[in-house]
């Protein structure tokens, strides 16, 4: 590892702060003797070395790392760089301890081997957590030469050769530390020497150091700091100095101890030991490390010089060896491969002399055969081949080519400018403004009727219809054939590379037909003059050189046309033709749609012309007229005065003493009459509202200027819910006390209807934010009604008296989620067909952009048991509001976490609480997973169509217990029901008593 980790690229040069330099206490440590061996050096002065007392640290932490690292568990999520982890080492492979020192990437980072001090960039999978036992102190220790520097402005190349200088005087050898200072960071200042010889003045004599000046106070070597940046950038120009390229970079490219003198590793320790390196101590006192006195530079650059050449001859031997295997694999393998061959060509030999006793009827059988094939292939049509279906197709499109009608141009122009004066006239306010807007409205449409009738006779004339059934039969011809067509096609450039690749091919296949009808017809004569031949009748003397002679040019020649023929029919098509025939489909393709699209346009906008000819015969040059709604108005007035008066007669007659019970009773069938005739009539304003609602949409926008006493734009506004002639009083409401816990309930009943009044206080602000509330949510359940999954909203009326607003609802008594729940709870299968509804009812909403923030048990209907339907919410209230009101569904709270935390109201939120209230069936867990853990990305709809709810596992068993209970409960609903009835019937006559 030394000898590329110690001056890769990787290493870090880190730089030191001589203002953190820490003087050691000078009785117990300035000028303690350390002997230490070096494992890697950083720069000239700067070099790790690990403590020889510290020997058999190096062999257990080895030992351990090699049994505990394969097994234990790679790191994940942020590392901490105060942690030593274990490191597996590029080279050997082998473990070793590190800690972080730089997060590269995602994967990658960048370690030092703490026990060594090089380092290397590992990925994530190679490094491993380690016990505690392996959590002490590092053995090397970095130290720095004292007294010296490294000069300002140093090159490069000089950089490197200081910092390899240093690695041949201390690099594995024993060597001397005499300490001076050490910096907070760990780096000891030392004087080092090897012997009589002083490292650090060896490293000055070479000028790769220099001196640095004394402080007065501390008496410690005050260096330059070195520019990082510029020690980086020396270490990216030149990063492995030459010395470091030696043959056996084994020996030097792992983190290892001090070995023994000969630096080499016993294989057979290697090999058992994994990570143990033997590091004798005893052994650092002889050999050719231990010089004593007389050790001097020149045996050092002799040793230095007989170990690399030991490295190169190792490294050539490894070399030669591996050379060896590979040829002695190259000849075994040559030899199975000429084996195989002589095999081969045995069996090929004994093939070709079975096969030529039987040679021409063979060829002749194999010709004859091919002929068929050629038939058959000329009989069949080849337009696909050469792409004369896509000729024919073009010249349809270019010969009977539709284009626009030239009256409909005409036509949008003057339609667009009628558009253009109703917006005006719609967002006018200014009721003399408005008549001039009117005027000129009514001129445009003038223009526009003529413009339409021209466009009408226009069309008549033209033969769409057939055009288009040319087209759509030319289109799916061509699908059924080439498939899916290429996007973004267009290039005329496309149809000229196609006529030309046709053309050639075209010649190419005519020339290869002539060329095959020649060759077939030599051979028919060839058979005629053999048959003269052999025929001994015939007395013409025939050599047999001019007949049977020249069979084998024939055949030659006759199998070579069949099968260039064949080939060039039956081929697959090349890359470049398909690209061709492709691209020319999908040019041919869009023209059909471009054309149909045309004409579809052209129908549309007939059909809408013949429609505003038809409506405008009744409305041109003419006003609306609203005496219809306001004669329904007056009739509601006097209807309305009459059962106010009934109410107060039949008041009167029951507080009377006296009173006579056929007349009360007569005059309730009247009040009963009155309500009927009162709602029919609402009912009929309802719908001439709608009607003049249309009317403002398509010809009339100034109706709502116009006449503001009928209402019509507060109708508009809500939607078509909210009417202006139902007042609170007219009503037989009974109050709903269990239910009226925060806001006024009653209970009434409207055309054989049971129906809820909820009332709303309200003020000025509050009744429009109610009215458009009302208005969004009746319009998404108007999309799809009985479908939406949600509850109706009937009428929304306000109450002119007080400041009070009523919406009125139908009315389910106890078949609230938690009604049903508590009396005979729903089976699995019910279960999911009523929690289907209720998402469908969430994704109606959430379509709307209509966050409901108030789900419940109490607001969710189980009509029938099996229609589940979303109730309504309080409409005085914001969706934050609604979703503050911390509901329980048993221990269970239905705000989300979100809310919790502050965040707003979203269609997230709402599933949170259409999943809490899905806990009691087992049958849903997945879906259940979903909301609660993937609820961001799930929405109403998805839940809507979820596995459960589209496919049930099977139906549940029959339960004879429940259904009896549930019978049971049925007949005690309905005695209660009737019980209510009589309790009404006898509160109207009076008979009812009160505590």
């Amino acid at each position: 590892m030394w000898g590329q980790g110690h001056f890769s690229g990787a290493s870090v040069v880190e730089s030191v702060s001589f203002s953190g330099i820490a003087q050691m206490d000078e009785d117990t440590h300035y000028n303690k003797v350390e002997d230490v061996v070096g494992s890697h050096v950083e720069d000239a002065v700067t070099f790790w070395a690990q403590s020889i007392s510290r020997n058999k640290d190096i062999m257990k932490i080895g030992c351990s790392l090699s049994e505990v690292c394969p097994h234990a568990n790679s790191v994940f999520g942020n590392l901490d760089p105060k942690k030593i982890y274990g490191g597996l080492f590029s080279e050997d492979k082998c473990w070793y301890r590190c800690k972080v020192l730089k997060i590269i990437s995602d994967e990658k980072c960048l370690v030092r081997y703490i026990d060594y001090g090089n380092t290397e960039i590992l990925n994530r999978s190679d490094i491993v957590e380690i016990p505690l036992d392996l959590q002490f102190s590092s053995v090397a220790k970095k130290y720095r030469l004292w007294g010296l520097q490294i000069p300002s402005g140093q090159e490069v190349t000089q950089f490197d050769q200081g910092r390899t200088f240093l690695g041949s005087l201390i690099f594995e050898k024993e060597i001397k530390m005499r300490i001076k200072a050490t910096y907070q960071d760990g780096t000891v200042i030392a004087q080092a020497e090897y012997g009589s010889v002083d490292i650090g003045e060896e490293v000055a004599k070479k000028g790769f150091a220099e001196k640095c000046r004394l402080t007065s106070s501390t008496n410690i070597c005050e260096e330059k700091r070195s520019d990082p940046g510029q020690l980086v950038l020396r270490n990216l120009k030149n990063p492995i100095p030459t010395w470091g390229h030696r043959s056996n970079q084994s020996a030097f490219s792992r983190p290892k101890g001090r070995l023994s003198g000969r630096m080499i590793l016993d294989s057979k320790n290697e090999n058992d030991a994994g990570n143990h390196v033997t590091f004798p101590k005893d052994s650092l006192a002889v050999g050719d490390l231990n010089l004593g006195s007389n050790v001097s530079l020149a045996k050092i650059k002799q040793d230095q010089k007989l170990i690399e050449e030991n490295e190169r001859l190792k490294a050539e031997k490894e070399v030669l060896l591996e050379s060896y295997k590979t040829l002695e694999s190259k000849v075994e393998q040559t030899i199975q491969e000429l084996q195989q061959e002589k095999a081969t060509t045995m069996d090929l030999t004994k093939h070709l002399e079975s096969t030529l006793k039987t040679r021409v009827g063979t060829r002749m059988k194999n010709l004859a055969a091919k002929v068929e094939i050629l038939k058959e292939i000329r009989r069949v049509n080849i337009n696909v081949r050469f792409g004369n279906d896509l000729s024919d197709a073009l010249q349809v499109l270019e010969e009977e080519c539709f284009t626009n009608p030239a009256s409909l141009t005409e036509l949008e122009r003057i339609w667009a400018e009628y558009s253009l004066a109703q917006e005006n006239i719609q967002i006018c306010e200014n009721v003399n403004e408005v008549s001039i807007l009117i005027a000129e409205r009514n001129e445009v449409q003038q223009k526009l009727n003529m413009a339409v009738e021209v466009f009408i006779l226009e069309v008549d004339e033209l033969p769409l219809n057939k055009r288009l059934k040319t087209l759509q039969d030319l289109s799916t011809s061509l699908e059924a054939v080439y498939g899916k067509a290429k996007e973004g096609v267009n290039s005329e450039e496309i149809l000229k590379k196609f006529y030309d690749w046709k053309c050639g091919k075209r010649e190419e296949f005519t020339s290869v037909r002539s060329e095959t009808e020649v060759s077939l017809q030599r051979l028919v004569g060839w058979f005629q003059n053999t048959v003269k031949a052999f025929d001994l009748s015939v007395e013409e003397p025939l050599t047999s050189e001019d007949t049977i002679g020249v069979i084998d040019e024939i055949l030659e020649k006759t199998e070579s046309s069949v099968c260039k023929e064949l080939e060039l029919s039956l081929i697959e098509q090349g890359d470049a033709d398909k690209e061709i025939i492709l691209n020319t489909y999908s040019q041919v393709l869009q023209k059909i749609r471009l054309e149909e699209r045309l004409i579809a346009t052209v129908q549309s906008k007939y059909k809408d012309s013949i429609e505003f000819k038809r409506q405008i015969i009744e409305y041109l040059n003419k006003s609306p007229n609203v005496d219809h709604l306001l004669s329904i108005k007056k009739t509601l007035k006097n209807l309305k005065a009459r059962l106010r008066w009934k109410l107060v007669e039949k008041n009167n007659l029951e507080e009377s003493d006296d009173h006579d019970g056929s007349e009360i009773e007569k005059i309730k069938q009247e009040i009963t009459d009155l309500r009927n005739s009162v709602f029919q009539e609402v009912y009929r304003e309802q719908e001439e509202y709608e009607k003049l609602n249309s009317l403002v949409h398509k010809w009339f926008p100034e109706l709502p200027l116009l006449f503001p006493e009928i209402g019509l734009l507060k109708y508009m506004k809500s939607g078509g819910l909210l009417t202006m002639s139902l007042e609170r009083d007219l009503l037989d409401a009974e109050p709903m006390k269990e239910l009226s816990g925060k806001r006024p309930l009653v209970c009434s009943e409207v055309n054989g209807q049971i129906i809820l009044l909820k009332g709303y206080s309200v003020d000025v602000d509050t009744e429009a934010r109610v009215i458009q509330r009302t208005a969004a949510y009746h319009r998404a359940w108007r999309e799809t009604k009985e479908d939406s999954g949600l509850l109706p909203l009937i009428f929304l009326f306000l109450c002119k008296s007080d400041p009070m607003a009523y919406l009125m609802v139908p009315y389910y008594p106890r078949a609230n989620l938690s009604a049903v729940q508590a009396s005979v709870p729903l089976t699995s299968e019910e279960a999911l067909k009523v929690m289907r509804g209720v998402a469908q009812g969430l994704h109606t909403l959430h379509k709307a952009d209509i966050i409901h923030g108030s789900l419940h048990q109490n607001n969710v209907f189980a009509l029938n048991r099996e229609q589940g339907i979303v109730g309504d919410f309080d409409f005085t209230k914001s969706v934050n509001q609604r979703a503050s009101v911390n509901m329980m569904v048993g221990d269970l709270s239905l705000i989300s976490p979100e809310l919790k935390m502050g965040k707003p109201a979203s269609p997230s939120s709402d599933l949170y609480a259409y999943g809490c209230l899905l806990l009691w069936d087992d049958n849903v867990k997945s879906l259940l997973y979903s909301l609660i853990y993937c609820r961001s990305s799930v929405t109403a709809e998805q839940v809507w169509n979820a596995e459960c709810f589209l496919a049930p596992k099977g139906k549940s068993p029959p339960n004879p217990e429940k259904d009896t209970e549930y019978t049971q409960y049925k007949e005690e609903e309905e005695l209660k029901t009737e019980n209510l009835n009589k309790y009404k019937e006898k509160t109207r006559n009076g008979e009812a008593n009160f505590d």
